[in-house]
């Protein structure tokens, strides 16, 4: 490592060689950074896994734009959109097609004990137009009245309970005192409002939500004509429908609103987004208490080293040496035990916590400069000081 040091910066590796003088203080000292970088790991995978579970039932509709309550702000809240607001933006010019969307929450159960709430989607059956392809493939399947396609992968329900519907057989299971059929499958996963996924007709999903009715959708889908612009055609929506009503957005900007609501207003997105700002400054305070405490123990050297003439920049270079063998060297066991962590609690709560290269590229810079800045702080005792004074 001295070798390696020293070729790097032509000469003398003082701070590798003050750092590693006390291997109890060093061992301890990328302890506490290593900590750090897995308590801002952590609080960044579960903030991207809010942020993953917010926008992924956006991807399976097929729709340009969205008409939502006024009052709502994601895909789940809010109040009902009145169905004649369907038609009204079928006679704005641009618009082409469009269909009632119907959110609801069923608790499903199978008889060994297993429990999940799945977020139950319906649309009517001429709607897969507005769906992806493998939910569309299997769309004609719903027509039969109490069918569904079922998540396969949801929280808490053992992944073997569905080898017979991949099979191809039918599953039958009891909601609300009725039975529901699952005659295909999709794959979400659980999020944060939910275990798992469910996608019926609109009236398998009036038959199961008596106290909705069919004039009065969560949200309604539009497509757009070919060669239109949706925001051109939004632009027109939102002038004919009533703003005090409903709210008009493109798919895309409904889906960042929602992350944004999410991520910024409600207290999960808070807490989490706080946690990655505590995670940095206790990585901050860990780092300038070890350097501080090196500076102090070896105030008499960089008094010599002063009274030869050697000035600021080159003990902040020796501290900024030890500052960036202790984020380099503390952030590689930070980072592995993140992955595991990160491999356990997606195994356990069927969360999409995954390590991307671009939060551990964020997370290692994000350390250098924690590291850097702490050791910035730790030389202003130096700055100013006659040499006399340091002996």
């Amino acid at each position: 490592m001295s070798r390696l040091l020293q070729r790097l910066f032509g000469r003398l590796p003082i701070g590798w060689l003050q750092l590693s003088h006390s291997k109890a203080r060093f061992a301890a000292a990328l302890a506490g950074v290593a900590f750090a970088t897995l308590l801002v790991f952590m609080q960044l995978g579960i903030l991207g896994a809010l942020n993953s579970s917010t926008i992924a039932p956006y991807s399976f509709f097929d729709a340009d734009i969205i008409i939502s309550a006024e009052d709502a702000n994601t895909l789940t809240d809010g109040s009902n959109v009145a169905r004649s607001r369907l038609f009204q933006a079928l006679g704005v010019a641009g618009v082409a097609s469009g269909t009632p969307l119907y959110i609801g929450s069923l608790d499903f159960q199978l008889d060994g004990g297993s429990t999940a709430s799945l977020q139950t989607y319906a649309l009517d059956t001429q709607g897969q137009a507005f769906v992806t392809r493998a939910i569309a493939e299997q769309f004609d399947l719903l027509i039969p009245e109490n069918t569904a396609l079922i998540d396969t992968a949801m929280r808490g329900v053992p992944t073997s309970a569905f080898d017979g519907l991949r099979a191809g057989q039918p599953f039958a299971f009891e909601i609300k005192g009725k039975t529901l059929t699952a005659v295909g499958t999709l794959t979400m996963g659980g999020g944060f409002t939910a275990d798992g996924t469910l996608f019926v007709s609109d009236q398998t999903f009036l038959r199961f939500f008596s106290g909705r009715s069919s004039g009065a959708p969560n949200h309604i889908l539009l497509k757009v004509a070919d060669g239109a612009e949706p925001d051109e055609v939004v632009s027109r929506l939102r002038t004919i429908l009533p703003a005090e009503a409903v709210k008009v957005q493109t798919l895309e900007e409904a889906a960042n609103a929602d992350l944004a609501y999410q991520t910024t207003e409600r207290p999960t997105g808070i807490i989490f987004g706080f946690g990655v700002l505590i995670g940095i400054i206790v990585g901050i305070v860990i780092v300038y208490q070890v350097l501080s405490t090196d500076v102090a123990d070896h105030l008499s050297e960089y008094a010599t080293f002063k009274a030869m003439g050697y000035g600021q920049p080159f003990f902040l270079g020796i501290v900024f040496e030890e500052a960036l063998v202790l984020a380099v060297i503390g952030f590689i066991p930070g980072l592995f035990f993140s992955i595991l962590l990160y491999m356990g609690m997606s195994a356990a709560t069927g969360l999409p916590v995954e390590m991307e290269i671009a939060r551990i590229l964020s997370v290692f810079v994000g350390t250098l400069v924690a590291c850097c800045l702490s050791g910035a702080i730790a030389t202003r005792r130096l700055a100013g000081a006659d040499p006399a004074d340091l002996f």
